[in-house]
């Protein structure tokens, strides 16, 4: 998965209509613009230290773009970060996003200030590792290579002593995933936040685990594909597991708060009063501002599947739309 979604990524723009797939700061700029002013509350709250802006996966640089007009907007303009591998994006990136310093990881990040750190859509291109019940007891889920395609083979030592204990006797054939990379990430974000200080905003598709459930898909021309056939040439993705980040990050001393549902984040943040702004200074664009707000807040579209978790250093306030 890891090298299949490095192919896919360095050797094409996979967003819009001629893509395989469109992200929230795509279908609107009200996205980008609260988790924007989101960031820009919480420097406030915090006494208006010097901070760095981060993004990882920055996309087109969209999202930065509409965060960073927001932010200037509250008198913050801080200094500009992408972690970002791909040669491709990095150029639709420069060409939203006057002279961004860009990352291949976490680790080059400056060490002198408090991060604002966003990362939209970004842990689900990580790779995962899937366990299989078997008759057997549980074993690892690998690739094999039969009739010229890739297929999925349970094998190796037996992994039952390593799981919870309300899940080990589930059902033969039921799979658990796991992602190693984004616990590795997650713990290096929760260690800078704790010695830097600073907010981090992850939102993405997952839920609250450990739990049963194959959620590995691929993605081709807005549909649905084989996530086995033309490595590297299809999106990769699995659900994000929100329990593990927000365990990992507070291991090395950040706070977390949430998960809570992308709709119901906009919602407290203002996204009907700004689509109404919006509206009045462009009536000719009202429904189209209406669809995208429901787009991105209903529950049948991306208001509950897509969910959203706040990281801060200690001593930060604590962040809008994630009350108890």
């Amino acid at each position: 998965m890891a090298a299949a979604n490095r192919h896919y990524y360095a050797t094409r723009d996979p967003l819009g209509a001629t893509g395989d797939f469109t992200t929230a700061p795509e279908i609107s700029q009200m996205f980008g613009e609260l988790a924007g002013l989101w960031l820009a509350d919480l420097w406030s709250r915090a006494g208006k230290p010097g901070v760095h802006y981060v993004e990882l996966g920055p996309g087109r640089g969209t999202l930065a773009a509409d965060a960073l007009r927001a932010m200037k907007s509250a008198g913050l303009e801080p200094a500009v970060h992408f972690v970002e591998t791909s040669p491709t994006l990095r150029e639709r990136q420069r060409e939203r996003v006057p002279d961004p310093v860009f990352h291949d990881g976490i680790d080059t990040l400056p060490g002198d200030q408090p991060l604002l750190i966003i990362a939209n859509e970004f842990f689900d291109a990580l790779p995962v590792r899937q366990l299989v019940r078997t008759a057997q007891g549980w074993r690892e889920r690998h690739l094999g290579w039969s009739q010229l395609v890739f297929v999925p083979v349970a094998s190796g030592p037996p992994l039952d002593a390593i799981l919870p204990d309300h899940l080990r006797e589930a059902a033969a054939g039921s799979i658990i995933e796991t992602s190693p990379a984004s616990a590795a990430i997650a713990r290096q974000l929760g260690a800078r936040l704790a010695a830097q200080g600073g907010a981090a905003l992850i939102v993405d598709y997952g839920y609250e685990g450990p739990a049963i459930g194959d959620t590995l898909q691929a993605v081709r021309g807005h549909a649905c594909a084989n996530p086995f056939e033309e490595p590297g040439e299809r999106d990769l993705t699995a659900h994000v597991d929100f329990a593990t980040l927000a365990e990992a990050a507070r291991a090395e001393g950040a706070r977390s708060f949430g998960p809570v549902g992308q709709g119901a984040l906009l919602d407290a943040l203002g996204i009907r009063a700004r689509a109404e702004r919006l509206s009045r200074s462009a009536p000719g664009r009202r429904e189209e501002i209406a669809a995208a707000v429901a787009r991105l807040t209903a529950p049948d579209a991306m208001g509950t599947l897509f969910k959203a978790l706040a990281l801060t250093g200690r001593d930060w306030p604590e962040p809008a739309g994630f009350a108890a």
